[in-house]
C-alpha cells in the first residue's frame, strides 16, 4: 500500500492520531475487524515514548506496594498473551532481586513474589524463588555485602519493533499508515470529522502535501499531546490531563557476563533496573522527573545520570561514572493525572473518554507498554456501538507479523534458518532472525550464490535489508533505520547516520513502498 497523502478526500472509518504503541495497537484491532483505518503520526512510528522504555513487558512488582492489584493482574495476562505473539522480539527474562531487609523485609518481598507468580496464569515463565547470592552466577558482579536475594521472571521486548509490526499488521489488513504527517485540525462536519493533514519530507522537514480526510470517528491516541490536539486542534475540551513525567536511561560496557538482569532497591523506595543489552553493554533505568516543558524536546540530565550511576553503584562490584556512559535515551510518559505527589506513584492504567456529541472521538489517556493490546481491544469495543459495528475482539490469539514460530521456540526456529541459509554468516542470521522473525526469509531470500545480500551500505546493514526497512516497515532516515528498526547504531562508528542519510539520498525508493 502506498503511504503518500490521500489527494481529494478521502472516507474512512476511523482515523487514529499517533503512531506509537497504543495508536499502532487500535489501528491494527480495528483493521482486523473490518473497518477502513487510517493512522497519521507526526513524526516516525514510535518516535518519542514508545521507543524510550525499559523495554520491558512486565506485570510491575512495585505496583503491587500501591495496591494497583488490578492493573498489575490484568498486565501479568497481556504478558502471556504477547509472550506467544512475537517470540522474535518479546522473550523471558530472569530477575535478580539483592535483598536489603532496612528497605523491605523479607516477608514483603516473599509475599508479593507469591502474588506475581499466582495472580494471573503463568505457562511460559519459572515462578519465583530464594536464592543465595555467595553461591548464584549473579551474585559475582554484586559486592561481597549482598548474601541473599530472590529471582523472578519478566518478559524482554524490542519496543520500537513493535510498534512497527503492530502498523505492517494494521497495513495488511487494509489500513493507510501515513508517517511524517501530522494532524492538524480536526472539525465536526455533519455525521463525520473533517480532518486536515499536513505531510513532510522525512529527509528535509519541508512541507509536501495536505488533504483532508473524512472520518466517521476519531481516536486521539497522541500520548503527550492527548491533551493539546483536543484543546486546540479540536472543538472538544478534556476532562482529564496528563501528568508528562521523564524516564530517562544509560547504557554503559557490560558489567556482567551472564543472562540474567537486575531490580535494585534504592533508599528513595524507587526501583532500577540493570538489564544485559544488545550483547555489549548494560542499560541501567529508570528515573521519573516531571517534564514541565515540551514534550517533543526531552533529554537526561546531569542530576538523572548522576542518580543512575549512584544506584548501580550502591550494589554491582565496578563502579561506573558518566564518562562511561555511551549512549542515553529519554522518553515523556503521558500518564493518566491522578493527583499524586509522587511522580513514581502516578497510576499507569489507562482510561478513556469518548465524546459522541456528534461523530465521536475517543482520546486515550495513560498506559503501559504491556498492556496496549488490551487497551486497543478495550478502545475498539468502546468505539463499535457508536458506529453501528459488531465484529468479536480477534488479537489475543494471532501473531504479529514475524512471530509465526512454531511452538514460540525461537532457539529451533534460529537454528533451522541457519541451516537453510548456512552461507551466510551465523551472526548475520540471528541477528535478522531477532529482528524480523519469519519475514527474515524475505530478506534473506535476496543472497546471492556468494551469499552477499546486496553492497553493505554500513558495517553489518546490507542493501537488501535497507529495502525491506523502506519498503515493508515505513523507514526513511537513518534515524529510523540504526535506531528505531534496529540498535546498529550503538555498534557503529559515529559518523554512520550521516553516511546512511546520504547512501540514502543517493539511493532513492521506486515507488509503491510504504
Amino acid at each position: 500500500m502506498n503511504a503518500s497523502a490521500p489527494t481529494g478526500e478521502a472516507s474512512v472509518d476511523l482515523l487514529v492520531v499517533g503512531g506509537g504503541i497504543n495508536g499502532a495497537g487500535i489501528a491494527r484491532d480495528a483493521a482486523g475487524r473490518g473497518l477502513s483505518v487510517l493512522l497519521c503520526e507526526q513524526d516516525d512510528l514510535a518516535s518519542h515514548t514508545s521507543s524510550a522504555s525499559t523495554k520491558l513487558i512486565h506485570g510491575g512488582l512495585r505496583y503491587l506496594e500501591q495496591y494497583e492489584f488490578a492493573l498489575v493482574r490484568k498486565a501479568l495476562q497481556e504478558r502471556e498473551v504477547l509472550l506467544a505473539a512475537a517470540p522474535h522480539i518479546i522473550w523471558p527474562l530472569r530477575f535478580v532481586l539483592p535483598h536489603l531487609d532496612h528497605l523491605r523485609p523479607a516477608w514483603m518481598i516473599r509475599a508479593g513474589l507469591f502474588l506475581y507468580d499466582h495472580l494471573a496464569r503463568r505457562q511460559r515463565l519459572e515462578g519465583s524463588r530464594r536464592i543465595d547470592l555467595r553461591r548464584h552466577e549473579a551474585g559475582a558482579a554484586l559486592q561481597a555485602g549482598y548474601r541473599a536475594g530472590f529471582v523472578y521472571s519478566d518478559g524482554w521486548v524490542d519496543d520500537a519493533r513493535l510498534v512497527v509490526l503492530n502498523a505492517v499488521d494494521a497495513a495488511e489488513r487494509g489500513a493507510t499508515v501515513l508517517t511524517r504527517t501530522r494532524c492538524e485540525r480536526i472539525e465536526r462536519a455533519g455525521d463525520a470529522w473533517r480532518a486536515t493533514l499536513a505531510s513532510r519530507d522525512a529527509a528535509t522537514g519541508a512541507p509536501t502535501t495536505t488533504a483532508t480526510v473524512r472520518a466517521r470517528a476519531v481516536v486521539n491516541a497522541a500520548g503527550p499531546w492527548v491533551h493539546e490536539l483536543l484543546e486546540r486542534r479540536s472543538p472538544v475540551r478534556a476532562r482529564h490531563d496528563v501528568r508528562l513525567v521523564k524516564g530517562s536511561h544509560i547504557v554503559v560496557p557490560k558489567m556482567f557476563d551472564h543472562p540474567y538482569a537486575y531490580i535494585f532497591q534504592n533508599e528513595d523506595r524507587r526501583i532500577v533496573f540493570a538489564i544485559p543489552y544488545e550483547h555489549e553493554f548494560t542499560l541501567i533505568g529508570t528515573t521519573d522527573v516531571e517534564h514541565p516543558g515540551d514534550a517533543s524536546s526531552v533529554a537526561i540530565d546531569a542530576d538523572e545520570v548522576s542518580y543512575l550511576c549512584t544506584a548501580a553503584n550502591r550494589y554491582f562490584r565496578r563502579t561506573i561514572a558518566p564518562a562511561d556512559v555511551v549512549w542515553t535515551y529519554s522518553g515523556v510518559r503521558p500518564l493518566l493525572d491522578d493527583e499524586s505527589s509522587d511522580p513514581s506513584a502516578v497510576t499507569r492504567d489507562y482510561t478513556f473518554e469518548l465524546d459522541g456529541d456528534g461523530p465521536p472521538i475517543l482520546s486515550v489517556f495513560g498506559g503501559k507498554i504491556t498492556t496496549y493490546r488490551r487497551l486497543a481491544e478495550d478502545a475498539v469495543d468502546a468505539l463499535l456501538p457508536t458506529l453501528g459495528e459488531t465484529p468479536p475482539p480477534w488479537t489475543a490469539r494471532v501473531p504479529l507479523p514475524g512471530g509465526e514460530i512454531a511452538d514460540g521456540d525461537f532457539d529451533r526456529f534460529r537454528d533451522a534458518l541457519g541451516r537453510r541459509h548456512a552461507a551466510v554468516a551465523t551472526g548475520t542470521v540471528t541477528r535478522l532472525a531477532r529482528a524480523y522473525g519469519t519475514r527474515a526469509e524475505r530478506i534473506l531470500a535476496s543472497a546471492r550464490a556468494d551469499a552477499s545480500l546486496g553492497a553493505e551500505v554500513l558495517p553489518g546493514l546490507t542493501a537488501a535489508e535497507v529495502a525491506y526497512l523502506r519498503d515493508a516497515e515505513y523507514a526513511r532516515t537513518a534515524g529510523d533505520i540504526l535506531w528505531r528498526r534496529s540498535k546498529l547504531g550503538l555498534h557503529l562508528p559515529r559518523d554512520a547516520a550521516a553516511r546512511l542519510d546520504d547512501w540514502l539520498a543517493r539511493h532513492p525508493t521506486t515507488g509503491g513502498s510504504r
